[in-house]
Order: structure tokens, then sequence, then C-alpha cells
């Protein structure tokens, strides 16, 4: 008998039980959750709705759920929590009912009953179990209503672009227990989403459905349903198993390379969700694991993201990197096409595959305007190979790393100094081509904007990086005069570098060099990015880092974009003056190449700092505020959580303290002036692998002295330097 039945029995008017909806309540101040898993991914609040702004549930680039709230007798619940758990597969809202007033005035609904929302994403599926426990003494009836609906946006379209015309939804089918959306895009694909429930509602509508779910006392009632694109009957039996699927596939992504752990209760638990993180970013591609860039805007496969992604865990895991290289191998460019900013031999900058990149209506179905993709993309390979010993895998990718190469040395030919630059091809391209591709973020010191083309300083360091790389592989193969071609052009690149960004007035490198030859004569950070490919000298490697450390630069939580004297500077916008853990990341780097390791301590400590009060997870970027006592980071509003090379960060810096190298063509492991983060006392490398073999590798603080040394059980297997 259905549950209107037994309230008839006991001479209940659902009509009464079904108050109006109340959505009067504010979202803010909540946060909002993220789960994924491949090209699947939700974005919700702490209550677990969606509402239908820029949240969602989306699958492969278009938002499949729209709208999607939980209502308790006509009211929102109250928020008591919410959660993830650690290792991001599970979503908690833990909630309670609002009493509720009947007609004569008296209390109908008493706030008694606690409400769990758990909810999980497996295979482009989301999954959700909402559990009604009744604390009172007596049985309650809840009405319970959720709203639905999907309006089956593109990406593009819930980021804020405009179409001229969409394709054509549907009416919503209504089933017995659930209700099914259709769209035809004018791509002439079909989509569908299909809302299913464990129980069927009392009354089910195109974009809600009802129910009024009796509670005996002290007793849970569980409702189960599933949002996907074919209809299935959810039960319990059907999310615990998936759940179980979910996270044995998380906890397998999570374990894939070597693991870090400290004496530090609270930094273990940053770097094991920075861990996590990383992993739930991770899709397995055909190629390999590739690291989707982040969650919201970015989670899809982005040729720069992916490659810094990778350069920062290869330490750790450099499988990583050779499933990024591979994907980015696969797609690379061997044509020339100015609609998508494409050349022979460049490499990818973003793929989407949502219905705007399919009709073209945008041209980031595969896009390659992005200036620095290709030489980070070599650089990567070169470091790779340098990790790891590969020569099967160099071999393989050979003809695309010269190509690529062919591309950068093209486009140094065109200006004579040998930099690698930018123009968009066409006017939907991106204006600016750097990391920092905001329109507004390459300017003269004066805040104008400059002609074009643009060669940016951390794209020349890339360049020269990459240049070295290869000529360092071409001599392991035996071809003497490539290599020498390749080691002229970094050396070249490197006098160019010093003689036209240099700016001896103010003791740093220029922000970029102008179409017509003119320094954006500006300190930013991208400068500091040189010396984490090592090409400047040591005198101004110590000029450059005395800056970035300096008030103007260093907040106190990390290195910001832009100083703050220069003109542009606004700490709440997205380049020109906030912070980017990555960004900081790359300096710190930087600084231990040319022992500045004290310096790195420094900024590792306010990047942990800075995570701790963003719940452990470091975002996209945050403001640019200076740091003050007691103060905490100002969020930016809009930023990706999680971020890949956000996470990715936590690692990179904690390689830079610790000073560790690993070289694969010499089996061998080199530890340089090693620092531990403040507070930490010890820390373990577990199962680092070298070639074959996988050691633990320990560093411990006595004294004023920090020691490394190989777990005993490893002794001999695999030589271990270390420089004090």
């Amino acid at each position: 008998m259905t549950m209107t039945t037994q309230l008839e029995d006991r001479k209940i008017d659902p009509a009464v039980a079904l108050p109006a909806i109340d959505e009067t309540a504010p979202r803010e101040p909540h946060r909002q959750f993220a789960l994924k898993h491949e090209d699947c991914f939700v974005v919700a609040d702490s209550y677990g709705d969606i509402r239908g702004t820029g949240d969602g549930l989306f699958r492969d680039d278009t938002r499949v759920l729209s709208r999607f709230r939980l209502f308790i007798g006509g009211r929102m619940p109250s928020l008591l929590g919410a959660s993830l758990s650690q290792d991001n597969i599970l979503f908690t809202a833990n909630l309670t009912n609002l009493a509720t007033i009947g007609p004569d005035g008296s209390e109908a609904l008493p706030s008694v009953v606690h409400i769990d929302r758990t909810r999980f994403i497996w295979q482009d599926r989301m999954f959700e179990r909402i559990t009604f426990t009744n604390y009172s003494a007596r049985e309650v009836v809840l009405p319970v209503r959720l709203d639905f609906d999907a309006d089956f946006r593109d990406m593009f379209e819930v980021r804020g672009t405009t179409r001229s015309r969409r394709g054509r939804a549907h009416d919503a089918l209504v089933g017995e227990a659930s209700v099914t959306f259709r769209y035809e895009g004018l791509d002439n694909v079909a989509r569908q989403s299909v809302i299913a429930f464990s129980m069927k509602p009392d009354q089910v509508h195109p974009n809600h459905a009802d129910f009024l779910i009796l509670v005996a006392r002290r007793d849970s009632r569980a409702l189960y349903l599933e949002v996907g694109h074919s209809e299935e009957t959810p039960s319990s039996d059907r999310f615990r198993a998936a759940a179980a699927r979910a996270r044995f596939a998380m906890r397998s992504k999570r374990r894939q390379g070597a693991t870090v752990f400290s004496s530090g209760r609270v930094f273990n638990d940053w770097l094991t969700r920075t861990r996590a993180d990383i992993a739930l970013l991770t899709t397995d591609l055909q190629t390999g694991p590739y690291p989707y860039a982040g969650i919201p805007w970015f989670s899809t496969a982005f040729g720069r993201d992916g490659v810094i992604s990778a350069l920062q865990m290869l330490w750790l895991n450099p499988d990583l990197a050779r499933g990024v290289l591979a994907f980015l191998a696969h797609y690379q460019s061997t044509e020339t096409s100015v609609f998508d900013d494409a050349e022979p031999g460049k490499i990818m900058h973003e793929t989407r595959k949502g219905e705007m990149a399919v009709l073209r209506e945008l041209p980031f179905g595969r896009y390659y305007g992005g200036v620095d993709t290709t030489p980070l993309y070599v650089y990567l390979a070169s470091s790779y190979a340098d990790r790891t010993g590969d020569e099967a895998f160099v071999d393989r990718m050979w003809n695309s790393l010269g190509a690529a190469t062919a591309w950068m040395e093209e486009v140094g030919a065109r200006n004579g100094q040998g930099f690698v630059t930018y123009n968009r091809a066409a006017e939907t391209g991106l204006f600016n081509q750097g990391w920092k591709d905001s329109s507004d973020a390459i300017f003269h010191a004066d805040g104008t904007i400059p002609k074009g083309p643009i060669a940016l300083v951390e794209v020349q360091g890339y360049a020269f990086a990459a240049y070295q790389g290869m000529a360092a592989l071409a001599a392991r193969r035996g071809d003497d005069a490539k290599a020498a071609h390749w080691g002229a052009l970094a050396e070249r690149l490197r006098e160019a570098v010093e003689t036209h960004f240099w700016m001896p007035d103010r003791d740093f490198y220029a922000l970029a060099i102008d179409g017509e030859g003119k320094q954006c004569a500006v300190r930013a950070s991208n400068a500091g990015h040189l010396l984490y490919v090592g090409l400047p000298s040591a005198e101004r490697a110590q000029a450059l880092a005395t800056q970035l450390l300096s008030g103007h630069l260093h907040s106190g939580w990390g290195v910001r974009t832009l100083a703050d004297d220069e003109v542009p500077f606004n700490p709440m916008s997205y380049h020109n003056g906030s912070i980017w853990p990555h960004d900081t990341a790359l300096c710190a780097s930087g600084l231990a190449r040319y022992h500045e390791r004290d310096s790195v301590v420094k900024l590792m400590s306010g990047m942990f700092e800075a995570a701790v009060r963003f719940n452990m997870r470091l975002p996209e970027l945050f403001c640019g505020f200076t740091r003050a006592a007691s103060d905490s980071p100002v969020a930016y509003p809009v930023a990706c959580l999680p971020q890949a090379w956000s996470a990715g960060s936590a690692f990179m810096m904690l390689q830079a303290c610790l000073g560790i190298r690993v070289d694969g063509w010499k089996r061998e492991i080199t530890v340089e002036r090693p620092r531990l983060p403040i507070g930490i006392d010890n820390i373990v490398i577990r199962h680092l692998a070298i070639g074959e073999a996988k050691v633990d590798l320990i560093f411990e603080r006595i004294g004023d002295r920090v020691v490394c040394y190989l777990d005993h059980r490893h002794e001999g297997l695999v030589p271990l330097v270390v420089r004090s």
C-alpha cells in the first residue's frame, strides 16, 4: 500500500501536509562541494542543493541537472554541517527539519528529524541516499519535496556565453517513480537525464516529486535516487555496490607512485587531501592518466595545466607525466587553422566535448592558442626521461618532440631574437595566450595594452629549458649535430633574454616584450619562472629572489602575480595581484635551484597555513591582500576547487624544501641541502621508484641539521648522494 493510503488510515489530509515552498533562504556563506568521476562531475552547496547558477551535474561539458533541491514541510532544512570523505568519494550533508506550524497555530511538525544526505558519482551517474531519522518520542510524517530540472546548457553557456539559438527541449516524461528530461542539440545529439526514485512519490510532476514519509519513533527511513542517462531502479544494494566500486577505484589511483608521511598530523592531513584531489581530477584516458585542470570550469584536458601538474608530481609519480605526454602527442597539430590557432607541431591548449564546441561556435573543441604549452611539453618530456631513463618511450616520442621544437624555432625566426611569441590568429581565440590569459593580464607600466606579437618572459624560459632538454636527449641518441644545434639555440635565447628583458633600473626582468620591441616594464611573478629553469645568472637570480620575497610581491601567504606598487595592481583581480599556488610553487622551486632553501621553507609555510584556513584545499587562486597577525587569506569568489596544479603545488614545494632529485639514467638519488618544513621533524618518502627498484627515503631533523638516509632494507640497492 502507498504512503498516501497509510496517511488516510490515520486521517491525515495530504493537502495539509504539503505546504508552499519557501525559497527565501540565502545561499551564502555556504560552501560548494564537488564530486567527479571521469567526464562527469557535480557541484552543489552545503545542503546538497543545486540551484542553477554555476552549479549542477555535468556530463561531457553539458549540464544534465540544473536544479535539485530538498524541502521538508515546504521549507529548506537547517544545515548542521557538510563534508567530503577524505578520499573525495562521498559528500555528506547533515540537516534537520525546521518546525512547521499547522492551520490552528500549533506546531504540526517539530524539529526532531535528522536528515543525512549522502552522494557520490560513478560511471556517469549520480547516486544519492537521503536518510530520515526520527528522534522524537512519536512517529512523524515528513512532507518531502524534491525540485529538479535539466536545462542541458553547454558549459560555456553556464559560464555566461550567449547563444543565438539552441536545440529543442522536449517535454519531460513522467513515470511512476521517475522523470526523464530530453534535449536534441543542434549537433543532432539526443541527450537525456533520468531522475529515478527507490519509492513511488505520492505526487510526481515534470519538475518536482512529493513524498509523505512516515518515520516511526527512534527509527529511520531511506530514500534512494539516481540521476543518469538511462533509467535504473535505485536501491540500497545498488547504492552500496556502486559506492564500493568507486572507493576501490579511488584507492587504486591514490596508491600510484610514492607516498609521503610526516611527523605532523595536520601537515599529513593536507598532503592526504592534496593527493586525493589529484586522484579525483586524474581521468583514465586511452593514452593513460591525465589530470584534468579543475572543477567546475576546467574539468577537461588542458595542455598547460596537465604538463605543470605532471612536473609537480614527477618525482613521486612519473606515470602521470607519461600519460600527459602520450595524450598531447596524440593530438599534436599537423595543420594550420586560423580558427583553432593551430600550426604544425603545436601542442593543444584545451579540448571540449560540448555542443558549442562540436558546432564550432567557439574554437575550444580542440584549441591550440597557448604559447607556452609546446615548450612546456618538450621540457616535460626531457624531465621525464631524466627522472626515469625510459629510452623506449623517448624513442616513440621523438618525431613529436622534433615537430614541437621545429615550431618553436620557426616562431623564433620570425622576430630575429628567437623569442617564442603569440598573436591570436582569430578574434574568437584567446587575446592573451600565456598562463595569465585574461585580457588585461599583460600591459605596459602605465597600464596600456601592448601590441602583438607578445614575447612573455616565462615562455622564453620554458623554451630555453626545452632546447637544453632536446640537446641532452639528442646527445644520448648519438646525434651530435642536433645536440650542438639545440644547445646553441638555448644559449642564444638565454643571451637574448638577459639583454632584452632585464631592467637594470629595477633589478628585475620585464613581464614581456611587445611587437614593437618595447618592454612591458612591470614586476610580475612570471619572472620567477626563469629561476625554475635556471636561466638567470647567479647575480641576477639573487636580485630577483630578493624582490620576490619582498613585501611588494610576497603577501605573507604567497607570491603575488603582480607587485603591489604597479599601476594595475588589484589584489582581488584574476591575474593582477592575486596569489596562485602553482605560481608560488614554481618560484619556490626556482629559489631552491639557486640554493635559497630557507626562502623555500618560508614560502611553503605560508602556503600550508593558507591551506589550513581553506579546509586543507588550496584553491585555484586567492586574493593578494597583505597578511596581518591572525588574518586568514581572502578567497577569490569563483576560483576552481579542487584545481590540479594548486593541489600539486604542495609536492613541488616539498621537493624544493628537501632538495631531492632522482636521476633515472644513473639510477641514483641526490639530496642537496635538505630542509624540513617548519614544525616537521621527520618525513618518510615510501616506495620511491627508481628503475625497477622502490626505496623508502627518510629525512630527520637532528639539532639544527637535517639528515637523509635510506631505510635499512634498501641499503646498497640504490646509490644515495647527500650534499649539505
